[in-house]
């Protein structure tokens, strides 16, 4: 497989927690998409821009040897795939997708951290990741790689822990494990390859990635609109959440008081509503963010 002369491409996870997450992130940035004559294609229809939908693990591979520009991967799977050769480029975290990779062992096993498991099998389908963990921590065990079911490995004996994917804990849960080390933070990056695209595609492709960062940037976002007394000022920019310098105007017929407007990159809960009316704020109002650049 290679690049189509003329044309981007762009690898996302044919199916799994990622895929439609992905095919969101590349809506929203104003990318029209088809599905084409396979599911392995999909065209975009307003831009010279190919999706291809592969399993995650080649996702690294094909951005890292040219056939894709860019790519959206877990966290976990790229790091897996280090090996030496060529890598892509990491472009930013998405936000979405995110989950931690942990040794977890059984309520039976006397755990006091991770050189209890020194000797022992751990059963794992990161043995990469895991291994480098093992290394940094100076714990001499064996893995056991597994494609699946890692969480029955104790239970049949095959090994006395794991290391493995964490969302919720439900299945460690189920399995009778505890989650005990995090080795691994885990979320959705876009990567880029380091062999560049055509020029005539370089302005798209930056294009693609700006967008993409405004929609990861309004992601939570809220625009927050209000009243508030020039003397509650201070206070009131204290209380909004991840807000910069706010815009600050005047209201009309009145000296002694401002409308103020920010951009709020945290969650903004009631409790902050109650603590900007508190300090003095009136009319306040909160608005959701579709697109920031």
């Amino acid at each position: 497989m290679s690049t189509v002369q003329g044309r981007l491409r762009i690898a996302i996870q044919k199916s799994g927690r990622l895929s439609e997450r992905s095919l969101d992130l590349i809506r929203d940035a104003g990318l029209k998409w088809v599905k084409g004559a396979n599911d392995l294609l999909y065209k975009v229809e307003n831009y010279p821009i190919d999706l291809l939908r592969v399993r995650d693990d080649d996702i690294p591979t094909f951005v890292a040897d040219g056939v894709c520009d860019l790519g959206i991967v877990g966290e976990n799977v790229l790091e897996e795939d280090k090996n030496g050769g060529s890598h892509a480029e990491v472009v930013m975290p998405l936000g979405f997708g995110r989950c931690t990779l942990k040794l977890a062992v059984p309520p039976t096993m006397t755990y006091a951290g991770p050189r209890s498991l020194a000797g022992l099998r751990i059963a794992t389908s990161y043995p990469k990741i895991l291994q480098r963990y093992l290394d940094d921590q100076g714990i001499g065990a064996e893995i056991v790689t597994m494609r699946g079911a890692v969480e029955v490995a104790p239970r049949l004996k095959l090994a006395a822990a794991i290391c493995d994917l964490v969302s919720t804990g439900a299945t460690l849960e189920a399995n009778g494990l505890i989650a005990k080390e995090t080795v691994l933070q885990s979320q959705a990056v876009l990567i880029k390859s380091p062999t560049p695209p055509e020029p005539a595609l370089q302005h798209l492709l930056d294009s693609i990635v700006e967008r993409m960062a405004g929609v990861v940037s309004s992601q939570g976002a809220k625009y927050v609109m209000l009243n508030a007394p020039r003397s509650a000022l201070d206070a009131i920019t204290a209380i909004l959440p991840g807000a910069g310098a706010p815009t600050v105007m005047p209201l009309m017929g009145r000296d002694d008081a401002v409308a103020v407007h920010a951009v709020c990159q945290e969650a903004v809960f009631w409790e902050t509503l109650e603590k900007l009316k508190a300090a003095g704020a009136s009319a306040i109002l909160v608005l959701p963010i579709e697109k920031m650049m």
